[in-house]
């Protein structure tokens, strides 16, 4: 199988937070909140960014699970044109499918909407693999200045 990997390069980032969490539906909706909290401090739009940061979180919690392993969101804006958000995982080999390919689920199926929020809300989003037995999926919203 092979895996497009994508890499954008940016100015250095004007705001960064990161956080470890343990891989669980509760920790996940912590970095959503967590989220919303640094871009209200910063004076930024929180509700995509939300969304975004909750579904991958999501993702990680239930889809990137390694018990006793952690998993990382970060936000980055590079201001006033970009904020990055990304979720780094410890299931490195558990691949989504490529930007561009998410098939919608049935329509009784109680899963696998969460990629398809991303596609919509990003305007780019991708997966960068490593360091070893790691995978972070990012996404990237132009900000309006």
């Amino acid at each position: 199988m092979t895996q497009e990997i994508t890499r954008t390069e940016h100015s250095a980032p004007t705001r960064q937070f990161t956080v470890l969490l343990s891989p669980t539906r509760r920790d996940a909706r912590i970095a959503r909140l967590l989220t919303t909290a640094h871009l209200s401090d910063w004076a930024l739009p929180t509700e995509s960014a939300a969304h975004l940061v909750g579904e991958l979180a999501a993702n990680a919690a239930v889809h990137g699970r390694v018990p006793g392993r952690d998993f990382r969101p970060r936000l980055t804006v590079h201001h006033p044109t970009l904020l990055r958000v990304e979720v780094t995982d410890t299931q490195g080999e558990r691949l989504p499918p490529a930007p561009g390919s998410t098939l919608a689920p049935g329509a009784d199926t109680e899963s696998g909407r969460g990629l398809l929020i991303v596609e919509a809300l990003a305007d780019r989003w991708g997966v960068t693999l490593g360091p070893v037995l790691r995978k972070t999926i990012w996404a990237e919203l132009d900000l309006t200045p």
